[in-house]
Parts: structure tokens; C-alpha cells; sequence
């Protein structure tokens, strides 16, 4: 409960710069008011921000939540302390608890995300990984850690996995893949040109797609079949991006757990594993 406590404010904080109109108007409310909004019903809320309950019913999912009732809960009673959730550095601060605050803060970037990741989201990625033809893995600058991460982790698995950082190789990988592959694409904003245009090829190929994004109502992700949201909010001195970074590369991490952890009961896996960590150990003798 404590995490998802921490959820509720830290996602609409993390969609907030894309949200318009009545969902913009609901999310002002809960961010000036989270005490008082922890305890309101939708149909509290809706009358407070003179809005009907199906745009507030329609809001908390855009931002992640199945329903109301969830998003409530995650107020749970602490809302009061949610303006810690991500702290600000001040010019004061000891060198000691500046780096506080950062491991804070990549602390509740890893638990938040925790948070929103689904069981059955985990099983259909799990599933479409593992009957890959091939996996390939996009995604640009930052992005880009974290594509080149998960490919070279999965090249330890039965899975064939392809990543190129190049923008046009990963065009190229694109076009050639069909509805037999996967497709893993990372992007923080879910808005850069060049992952829009890979994933319009990509869809147009009927290649099945795994967005890992900070925006789940990003025009990615809404491309995408599975979406991971990798919680992150920007505060003074460091970028949103590096605590939504760290998450996704601990996304990438689980799902290559995952594959793995199954592969490793089968016996070309076992055999697999062998002999990469035989190549492997003859580079350190």
C-alpha cells in the first residue's frame, strides 16, 4: 500500500505537461489539493472540478489506473507527504544529503514503476518474446542505453535479438521485420520523430509492438500492444530522464529475467547458458 500511495500524485505529475482541457483542469485540483482529493468519491471530485464522473473515470485510466477505486487507494493516507516523493536540491544542502536525495529518488522512480507494472501485461510480453522469430530493440539517445542494454542481455537467451543505434540501420531493421518478430521500443517522452516513424512501419508490417515509456497516453504508446510506464519526474539540477532511465533499464532487466529464468528449465537454454559464460570466461583468464 505504501507504494502505490506513492503512485497516484508521482503519475500525474509524470503526464502532466501532456494532459489538456478537463484532464488538465482534474489534475490541478488533486495536485493543489491531495490531502482533501484522498478522501473525496469521483462523484466529489467531479463536483469540485465541475466536471461529469465519466470524465473522471476516463482521466484516471489515460494515466494508467483501471478505475477510480485504485486511484484512490493510492492516496491511502499519506497524501500529505507526496510533495517528497521526488526531492528538490537545495544550494544548502550537504554533499551528503544531496546524494540522499538522488538514491532517494532512483529509490521511488524504481518502486513507482514497480507499482504500475501488471501481471498480465508481464505474460503477453513474456509469451511474444519467447515465440519470437526475432526480437529487435529501438530507441534513441538515452533510449538508446536501454535498447543496447536489453539486446545485450538477451543475447544470452534462445531469443535472437537485433539492435543497431544507428537511425536509419533501425529503419532499415523495420522494414524487413513481419508479424513473426517482436518489437521492444524504448522512448522516455514517446514523441521523438524518428521512434514514431520506426513504429508506423513497424504497425504497418503488423509486427507486434512493446513500448517502454514515462507516458502511457504518448502517440508511442498508443501504437504500441503492451505499454511498460517507467515512473519520473523532473526536478532542479537533474533531468526527468535519468530516474525514468534507471527504471526502464530495470523494465528491461525483468523481462529478460523472465525469458531467461524459462529458457534456463529447457535444454537447449541450459546449453545456451553454458556456453556463454564458457566465451565469456576465457576473456578474463
Amino acid at each position: 500500500m505504501f507504494i502505490i500511495a506513492r503512485t497516484s500524485v508521482s503519475t500525474i505529475k509524470a503526464n502532466y505537461q501532456h494532459l489538456t482541457g478537463a484532464d488538465k483542469k482534474i489534475a490541478s485540483f488533486i495536485l493543489g489539493n491531495p490531502a482533501a482529493a484522498s478522501e473525496m468519491t469521483i462523484q466529489d471530485l467531479a463536483e469540485n472540478v465541475k466536471v461529469s464522473t465519466a470524465t473522471v473515470s476516463r482521466f484516471v485510466k489515460r494515466i494508467g489506473w483501471r478505475s477510480f477505486r485504485e486511484f484512490s487507494l493510492g492516496f491511502g493516507g499519506i497524501a500529505a507527504q507526496t510533495d517528497s516523493f521526488f526531492s528538490e536540491i537545495e544550494e544548502d544542502d550537504a554533499p551528503s544529503v544531496v546524494v540522499d536525495k538522488v538514491f532517494q529518488g532512483a529509490d521511488n522512480a524504481l518502486d513507482a514503476t514497480r507499482a504500475l507494472l501488471k501481471d498480465q501485461d508481464l505474460a503477453d510480453a513474456i509469451k511474444l518474446i519467447k515465440n519470437a522469430h526475432t526480437l529487435s530493440f529501438f530507441g534513441f539517445g538515452g533510449s538508446s542505453i536501454v535498447a543496447l542494454d536489453g539486446y545485450h542481455k538477451f543475447l544470452r537467451t534462445t531469443v535472437q535479438p537485433q539492435f543497431h543505434p544507428d537511425v536509419d540501420i533501425q529503419l532499415m531493421q523495420a522494414v524487413k521485420m513481419t508479424k513473426d518478430d517482436v518489437a521492444i521500443i524504448v522512448s522516455h517522452s514517446g514523441r521523438n520523430h524518428d521512434t514514431l516513424m520506426i513504429a508506423d512501419q513497424l504497425r504497418a508490417n503488423h509486427v507486434p509492438m512493446i513500448a517502454i515509456t514515462s507516458y502511457p497516453a504518448s502517440p508511442l504508446a498508443k501504437k504500441c500492444d503492451i505499454v511498460f510506464q517507467s515512473v519520473a519526474e523532473e526536478v532542479n539540477y537533474r533531468s526527468e530522464s535519468m530516474s525514468s532511465l534507471i527504471a526502464q533499464l530495470t523494465i528491461m532487466d525483468s523481462l529478460f529475467t523472465l525469458v531467461g529464468a524459462q529458457g534456463a528449465r529447457t535444454q537447449s537454454g541450459e546449453g545456451l547458458l553454458k556456453d556463454v559464460r564458457h566465451a565469456m570466461a576465457t576473456t578474463r583468464e
